[in-house]
């Protein structure tokens, strides 16, 4: 097994932004765990194969309860988390202040789990509306330093 760069560990912000990405896979992935066992609990599979194997083909159904956890929630995660996992990589290239990634990272992961709460315990609006409005901003923060810093060689 290959040791980490020590360049790359001696990167504060790079080690900041690791650690919320690390921290938005895993809601991901707990956000799929929720949808297997929504669809479990209300025998609504996607695939006939599942729905013979857990009761017949009556089960090979949408449910609305598992399109929210799905289609909804999953895929509204990887349209914000996979461009954040873009911009803060190279963001955290740009040499930026520890302090100012550490509270983009921060209110971004923060408004994405607030975000997937919302959806999926379908709390009052404007409850989700906010949480995604807020994390945008470290995203269009990021977004504009990078391209601020590479204007210049275009």
């Amino acid at each position: 097994r290959a040791a980490p760069s020590p360049k790359m560990m001696e990167n504060k912000v790079f080690m900041s932004f690791t650690f919320y990405s690390t921290i938005l896979i895993l809601k991901m992935y707990v956000v799929a765990i929720i949808t297997g066992q929504v669809r479990l609990r209300k025998k609504a599979f996607a695939n006939p194969e599942d729905a013979l194997r857990n009761g017949g083909l009556q089960y090979y159904r949408e449910d609305p309860d598992v399109e929210r956890c799905r289609r909804r929630a999953h895929r509204n995660d990887m349209e914000n988390i996979f461009p954040f996992l873009f911009l803060g990589a190279i963001y955290s290239l740009l040499d930026p202040s520890p302090a100012v990634a550490r509270i983009h990272f921060f209110i971004f992961c923060v408004g994405r789990i607030v975000h997937t709460i919302a959806y999926l315990l379908q709390l009052k609006a404007p409850t989700r509306s906010v949480a995604y409005s807020v994390a945008q901003l470290p995203c269009f923060s990021m977004a504009l330093q990078i391209l601020l810093a590479t204007t210049p060689y275009w």
